[in-house]
């Protein structure tokens, strides 16, 4: 297939509508490693004890509405991206849930009471460690899954960036926690590959995580989607570093 042709097809995975975080499109194109450990069955557990979760950056709720047999009786979730409010509010305010527009990073207050949760849910969102160790309960707990700041590194240097959040790890939360007052009672780490079966999937993604390469689109990155098709050529696939990791930490009572 031609340069040409190519572009054609990346520019019309470009333009597909991407909505909440469901990557189930991309199913078969990009495969990520697991973990050995289960966020969603420790959240899940937590859950079944708690009497009010908060579920910081919930994206469209798909994460939470996966666990909605364990829910306690108060649910609240945060989201900031305006389409991901207006879905989350959709999914989830018929189901008795409170939705709350809120910027999501390390330096803006919550918009909640001190002690209103007994749980802090956080997968893949900004951890303010201070607010959240104010709005729990003494005897709280925060579950949290975060993306190593070096993910994927090897893929933005293909496109000549560097990771924006590289010290985004257990070395930097864990003291944060501690200082915080927390116990931290569980830390786990899992290094992988992300890969991707064709180009256009490389594409899908770096759209639907704009933050990774400021500014991307087919046109303006033509030259660099050309080099990893023909990486893909020679090797059959693209794989790239990954990595995640779970603390787990308790408010003292």
């Amino acid at each position: 297939m031609d340069s040409a042709q190519l572009l054609k097809e990346w520019k019309a995975e470009e333009e597909k509508q991407i909505i909440g975080w469901d990557f189930s499109y991309l199913d078969g194109r990009m495969v990520l490693g697991e973990p050995a450990w289960s966020y969603t069955e420790r959240a899940r557990e937590l859950m079944r004890g708690a009497t009010s979760v908060l579920d910081i950056a919930t994206g469209g709720g798909e994460r939470l509405l996966s666990m909605r047999d364990d829910w306690p009786e108060t649910v609240v979730v945060t989201e900031g991206y305006p389409p991901n409010v207006k879905l989350a509010s959709e999914r989830l305010e018929p189901l008795g849930v409170r939705v709350v527009e809120a910027e999501n990073d390390e330096y803006s207050p919550m918009p909640f009471e001190d002690g209103e949760f007994t749980l802090v849910l956080n997968r893949h969102g900004a951890l303010y460690v201070d607010e959240i160790a104010r709005i729990l309960v003494a005897g709280g707990r925060l579950l949290t899954r975060q993306v190593h700041g070096m993910w994927a590194h090897d893929l933005l240097a293909a496109f000549g960036v560097q990771p924006q959040w590289p010290d985004a790890t257990p070395q930097k939360y864990v003291p944060w926690l501690q200082s915080a007052g927390f116990d931290v009672v569980d830390v786990r780490e899992w290094s992988g590959k992300l890969a991707f079966i064709d180009v256009g999937a490389v594409v899908y993604y770096l759209k639907a995580v704009p933050w990774h390469v400021p500014g991307f689109s087919v046109e303006s990155h033509a030259r660099e989607l050309l080099a990893l098709q023909e990486q893909l050529d020679e090797k059959g696939q693209l794989a790239f570093e990954a990595g995640n990791y779970l603390i787990e930490a308790v408010k003292p009572a």
